[in-house]
C-alpha cells in the first residue's frame, strides 16, 4: 500500500464530529477527524513500514501523522529520526502520543528522553516525560536506575509548578505512574505527590485543568493496580 492510497482510506474514514475535537484539542489543517481505533484495520494491513511512516508523517496531515506512528519500526529509527519527529509535532497529541510512544519501543528510549526533558523546550520536555511515562507503565522495573527515577521525583517536586503548561501535566503523569507502576519508589512517589499537591494546567480558550497524582495513585492502589504493567504501548 503506497501513501496515496492510505491518504484515501484515511480521508474516506474522516468525521466532521472527531475533526472539531482535535481541532479545539489543538491540532490544525490538514487533517480529516480520523477516531484512532478506525485506523487498526488498515494497520493490519500494513503491519509495520517504516519507509510508508515517514512519508505519511511528512505530509503534515495530523491523522496521517498519528497513523505513521502505529506502522513506524522503533528500533531502526535514530536520535535525528525522533528529533526531525519532535520538530514536526506541533501540539500535544503528537509530541506524547505519536512521537514520545514510537520512541518508547526504542533503544535509544532514555537516552533521547533524557536530552528532551534537559531541552528547555514545552513540547520535547513534554515528550520526554511522556516518554518515561510508557517506559515504566510497560517495562520490568530492573530496567531503569531507581537512584536516576528517584532524581526526577525530586526534579518534579522542585520544579513542576513553574514549568511550561503541557510540561506540567506530563510531569504530573510521571509522578502517578511510578506511583503505580514502579514498587521500588512507590513510597517516595506518594510522598512527593503529598508534597506537590494540585497542579494547575492553563489551556488556552479552554478552563484550566487540575491535576492531582497523589489522588489518582490512592485511587489505583484501592483498585488493587499497584505493578500495572501494558502489554502493548502503540494500538
Amino acid at each position: 500500500m503506497d501513501a496515496g492510497t492510505v491518504m484515501q482510506e484515511l480521508e474516506a474514514l474522516g468525521k466532521e464530529r472527531t475533526k472539531k475535537m482535535y481541532l479545539s484539542n489543538g491540532a490544525h489543517e490538514p487533517l480529516f477527524g480520523v477516531a484512532t481505533g478506525a485506523m487498526k484495520p488498515i494497520a493490519r494491513k500494513i503491519k509495520t513500514n517504516q519507509p510508508l511512516a515517514e512519508e505519511l508523517y511528512a505530509t503534515g496531515n495530523y491523522d496521517a501523522m498519528y497513523f505513521a506512528g502505529i506502522i513506524a519500526e522503533p528500533k531502526t529509527m535514530t536520535e535525528a529520526d525522533y528529533d526531525r519527529w519532535m520538530d514536526g509535532a506541533y501540539f500535544y497529541m503528537l509530541s506524547d502520543y505519536v512521537v514520545a510512544v514510537t520512541l518508547s519501543e526504542s533503544d535509544i528510549a532514555q537516552d533521547v528522553a533524557d536530552q528532551w526533558i534537559a531541552s528547555g523546550e514545552e513540547l520535547r520536555m513534554s515528550a520526554g516525560w511522556s516518554c518515561y511515562c510508557w517506559l515504566l507503565g510497560s517495562r520490568k522495573d530492573q530496567e531503569f536506575s531507581e537512584l536516576k527515577i528517584s532524581s526526577m521525583l525530586d526534579l518534579v517536586k522542585n520544579t513542576v509548578h513553574d514549568s511550561p503548561e503541557r510540561t506540567k501535566s506530563s510531569m504530573n503523569n510521571f509522578l502517578y505512574t511510578v506511583g503505580v507502576s514502579y514498587i521500588p519508589l512507590n513510597e517516595k512517589a506518594i510522598e512527593v505527590s503529598k508534597e506537590t499537591g494540585t497542579v494547575e494546567v492553563k489551556r488556552e480558550n479552554k478552563k484550566s485543568s487540575f491535576l492531582n497524582a497523589y489522588d489518582s495513585i490512592q485511587k489505583d492502589m484501592e483498585k488493587g493496580r499497584l505493578g500495572f504493567k501494558r502489554k502493548f504501548v502503540r494500538c
